[in-house]
């Protein structure tokens, strides 16, 4: 087996949750490096890896052939840029930039080296999600006419995080859930006509946006995608309305609880399923009307470093490319103009 020698550019939540538990129990990669600036909170769990003080450092480690860039959103181009040009391959947290601008240019730049250049999707690998994909994919409700996604916070005072909730570009909850919400709606419906948008900073003391709804146009569907920090009690995640019937389901994936809890990942199946039924599917099938409460299976991020172990030794394809994240941050572009002009704004068809 191929193994791949990985840094790790930041050991904060994203580091220690997402990625290097994933990384250190895949066999065809090596954690070979963490970046803490300050800190050796690392040397605990992964003191094979070497300690490294600085992004810089880390690149220049010619062993390397994976960067994964998991520092904040409004380091990302410059980093990703950096990778691409010393020759790595780059796995990049969601955001994947700040702008649609800076999108398009780090996915031409992967392709003139011909490196891989992937974003970090893991919400693709939600149990959750993977049943709404089937159902969707199944056509379990007939034409689909009307979807609402939603990310209910209850978060009431601020995190203190400046790139997330300051006055920064891309700082605000649009970047940080809306880009998994548009992801998501783009992997099940594809492009939509046109966007519009409400934006709003509900606390006072953040200056980032934390509430949003989006509403997508299709020409004979309208997608929904809404978050906020203020939900002390939520409804179901992810609903459907089809012409012949409805899915409920909730937001139920557990991966994150039990990395928490210090669960260590693997390629198998790891984590527990959810305990009570999550979803709810009322619809018609061959004629017999059904009514029935249903369970997701657990998902698996592991499942994304797998495929992207695939990709890099030639035996699949990139799981979220570049062109992916280009395309959710074009629909957040256009939903801060819809805001800012208070108007419908037409997107451009795909080419």
């Amino acid at each position: 087996m191929s193994i791949i020698k990985t840094g790790i550019c930041s050991y904060g939540m994203s580091g220690k949750l997402f990625h290097a538990p994933f990384i250190q129990n895949h066999p065809g990669f090596e954690l070979a490096a963490i970046v803490e600036r300050h800190k050796t909170e690392s040397r605990e769990r992964y003191p094979q890896s070497a300690l490294v003080r600085s992004f810089e450092e880390l690149l220049k480690d010619d062993t390397l052939q994976l960067i994964v860039v998991n520092t904040p959103v409004q380091t990302h181009f410059e980093y990703v840029k950096a990778a691409l040009e010393a020759g790595k391959n780059v796995v990049a947290e969601k955001p994947f930039t700040v702008n649609a601008a800076e999108a398009g240019k780090l996915e031409a730049l992967a392709a003139k080296k011909n490196l891989l250049l992937t974003v970090y999707q893991n919400r693709r690998y939600d149990g959750d999600f993977r049943a709404l994909k089937k159902v969707v994919q199944e056509n379990q409700l007939g034409d689909i006419r009307e979807v609402e996604f939603r990310y209910e916070r209850y978060r009431v005072q601020p995190s203190g995080k400046e790139h997330k909730e300051g006055a920064l570009p891309g700082a605000g909850i649009l970047h940080d859930l809306g880009a998994h919400l548009v992801d998501q709606s783009l992997q099940l419906f594809g492009w939509p006509e046109a966007v519009f948008a409400d934006i709003w900073t509900m606390r006072e003391q953040v200056a980032a946006n934390d509430y949003f709804e989006l509403l997508l146009y299709y020409p004979r569907m309208r997608v929904r995608l809404k978050a906020t920090v203020v939900a002390r009690e939520t409804p179901p995640a992810f609903i459907l309305h089809g012409m012949k019937g409805s899915f409920l389901q909730e937001r139920s994936d557990l991966q994150e609880a039990q990395l928490l809890a210090g669960v260590e990942p693997s390629i198998e199946s790891w984590c527990a399923p959810a305990g009570k039924p999550d979803g709810l599917l009322h619809t018609t099938i061959d004629g017999k009307d059904i009514r029935e409460e249903t369970w997701s299976k657990p998902g698996n991020y592991m499942g994304f470093y797998d495929d992207v172990w695939k990709a890099l030794t030639g035996i699949g394809p990139n799981p979220v490319p570049a062109g992916d994240a280009v395309k959710s941050m074009k629909i957040i572009d256009a939903a801060l103009e819809s805001m800012a002009k208070q108007s419908v704004i037409r997107l451009n068809p795909l080419k």
